[in-house]
């Protein structure tokens, strides 16, 4: 089983502040690993599809699902639905089966009527400058609450994912003499160039 308390200190690290959404972010992802029977990826062995938008509150919730399932920017697998919402559907790529946790709305509602949002984020005070005990005790209601008082854990499902090839190809860019990965580039006249550069040509005439 995995316990969200052990990512805490590294998460919170990772992410730069304290706040509620970030471990909020650990606990629906290790309930959806557990759901699974899945370890952390230390690959590509999981998906994590994440709700969030832009632009609004507690997108930090996207940190703690990737610190505590794997799941990262750089390793490509986790994307952005863009739906303004904080659920999260975490796949086992082998095998294709899916689990959906979404945060309860009244858990999140009672976070957002608390000092943190009403007496700081919502005037424009960064989250780092928001005195601690304001925060921690937020913090710790969100890491121990019962799971069943904090969010929605859907049934085992199955996922159809679609898998790419991972390439290695590339190419020095004619005009900044860039690395740019193959299939990104662009003809332009009889040289070859990156998107940038193309869109810059274009625009120039």
């Amino acid at each position: 089983m995995i316990d969200p308390r052990q990512f805490l200190e590294a998460g919170q690290f990772f992410h730069g502040h304290k706040c509620p959404a970030m471990p909020m972010g650990l606990r629906v992802g290790a309930a959806a690993m557990n759901q699974l029977g899945v370890e952390r990826g230390q690959d590509g062995q999981l998906l994590a599809l994440v709700e969030i938008g832009e632009d609004h509150c507690a997108t930090c919730f996207a940190d703690g699902i990737q610190m505590i399932t794997g799941c990262t920017l750089g390793k490509g697998n986790i994307r952005k639905l863009h739906y303004g919402k904080w659920g999260v559907t975490l796949v086992e790529t082998a095998s294709g089966r899916a689990v959906r946790v979404t945060p309860k709305a009244v858990a999140m509602l009672a976070n957002k009527q608390t000092e943190f949002f009403t007496k700081y984020r919502e005037k424009g005070i960064p989250a780092s400058r928001v005195p601690d005990e304001v925060v921690e005790p937020l913090v710790q209601r969100v890491m121990n609450a019962p799971a069943d008082n904090l969010m929605d854990i859907g049934e085992v499902t199955s996922f159809s994912l679609e898998k790419k090839p991972h390439t290695f190809a590339g190419f020095v860019c004619d005009h900044c003499a860039e690395m740019t990965v193959e299939s990104y580039g662009r003809p332009l006249g009889a040289q070859k160039v990156c998107q940038p550069c193309f869109e810059k040509a274009l625009r120039e005439g």
